[in-house]
């Protein structure tokens, strides 16, 4: 009988994985402001980029990122999913501008970046795992 219980990821591969995730949040923020043509004040860049931070640490604790970081389902789509909500939530709370072609674009481009990296990281684990094994049977 196989064990259902998952063993935790490298404590690199988590750092690696929250990295990028903050990295793609912040980038989603500036991208977004730049294209606003908004001022590039640390203050205003953290206002905007608050909500979403704060969402994407709780995406982290409820889809328990630290047990499968770079997995995309179901790890990535439940980050990915509360950072969006949270962070549209939290910002219209506090009186942020939520038009619908804001939601889509916050869903679309967070899925990009949120997603993305995470389906390259399988691809590239999946690949190498195929080149390994490769390299074994030739090798016998």
């Amino acid at each position: 009988m196989r064990s259902t219980t998952r063993v935790p990821a490298r404590g690199r591969e988590v750092t690696i994985a929250l990295a990028i995730d903050l990295i793609a949040v912040c980038a989603f923020v500036l991208i977004g402001r730049r294209s606003h043509d908004e001022n590039g004040t640390v203050s205003g860049f953290f206002g905007t980029a608050w909500p979403f931070l704060a969402a994407l640490v709780v995406g982290w604790l409820l889809a328990r990122v630290w047990l499968r970081p770079t997995e995309v389902w179901p790890t990535g789509v439940i980050v990915w999913l509360v950072t969006v909500i949270g962070g549209l939530g939290l910002r219209g709370v506090i009186g942020g501008g939520l038009a619908w072609t804001f939601l889509l674009v916050t869903a679309v481009v967070l899925a990009l970046f949120l997603l993305g990296w995470r389906a390259v990281a399988h691809w590239a684990a999946r690949r190498h795992t195929k080149d390994v094994a490769q390299n074994s049977t030739t090798r016998r």
